[in-house]
């Protein structure tokens, strides 16, 4: 069993920047797909970003295009999301994930298994 550990949360004003983390634990995950997901307050949790195994294909929500970046470093374990630009509608808790097929890549959370704790992040107008 992996264990995924998100950090790197917290309030920022709208145009600024967070980077957020995801460290695994317990097990690699450098096989695996990974990607970031979100939930707002009375929302259903949406996607953000996804990574391949590899790092090299990288999928975005619209809504992130172009603000957002995710990579991973396989030797440390861990993935991130450089979040620049931040809007209002960026907050949300924060979720990263761990596909459950091997050398997948997904939106959707029925491919995932494997979930942290979330992390909140508060933009501020």
């Amino acid at each position: 069993q992996v264990q995924l550990v998100e950090s790197g949360g917290g309030l920022v004003q709208a145009g600024g920047s967070l980077r957020l983390s995801c460290a695994a634990l317990g097990r690699t995950v450098s096989n695996y797909g990974m990607g970031w997901f979100r939930q707002a307050p009375g929302k259903e949790r949406e996607f953000v970003a996804a990574i391949n195994w590899s790092g090299v294909v990288t999928n975005y929500a619209d809504s992130v295009k172009g603000r957002f970046t995710i990579s991973r470093d396989n030797a440390k374990n861990t993935m991130y999301l450089q979040m620049n630009s931040l809007k209002p509608e960026d907050t949300a808790l924060y979720y990263c994930g761990r596909t459950s097929a091997s050398y997948a890549l997904s939106q959707w959370p029925y491919d995932y298994d494997q979930w942290g704790q979330g992390i909140q992040v508060t933009v501020s107008t």
